[in-house]
């Protein structure tokens, strides 16, 4: 599954469309200084739900958290779970 990303600085997002071009699924983030983002919000359509999709885009959000150098507020509640389910992840928590 491809995601695309775009960012204008003051927000940011991940998705997928689908062959016709629809959003199928997104996670989105909010910048809150130089090095924090605010994950607030993960959504997935009900075509791919159980697929695992909304767990690969969030290790999409914490490689791009990773390679910028960034940490992740959590305020979406799909985000703030899993940090504390998923001990792999604490290096991007703020």
């Amino acid at each position: 599954m491809q995601f695309q990303h775009q960012d204008n600085g003051q927000q940011g997002e991940f998705f997928t469309l689908n062959d016709a071009g629809q959003r199928i699924a997104e996670i989105t983030y909010i910048w809150t200084g130089e090095h924090k983002i605010i994950a607030n919000h993960t959504w997935v359509d009900d075509c791919l739900r159980g697929q695992g999709v909304a767990r690969k885009l969030l290790d999409v959000l914490v490689e791009f958290a990773r390679q910028k150098r960034l940490k992740i507020v959590p305020t979406c509640s799909y985000v703030d779970v899993m940090f504390k389910r998923d001990q792999s992840l604490a290096d991007v928590v703020a």
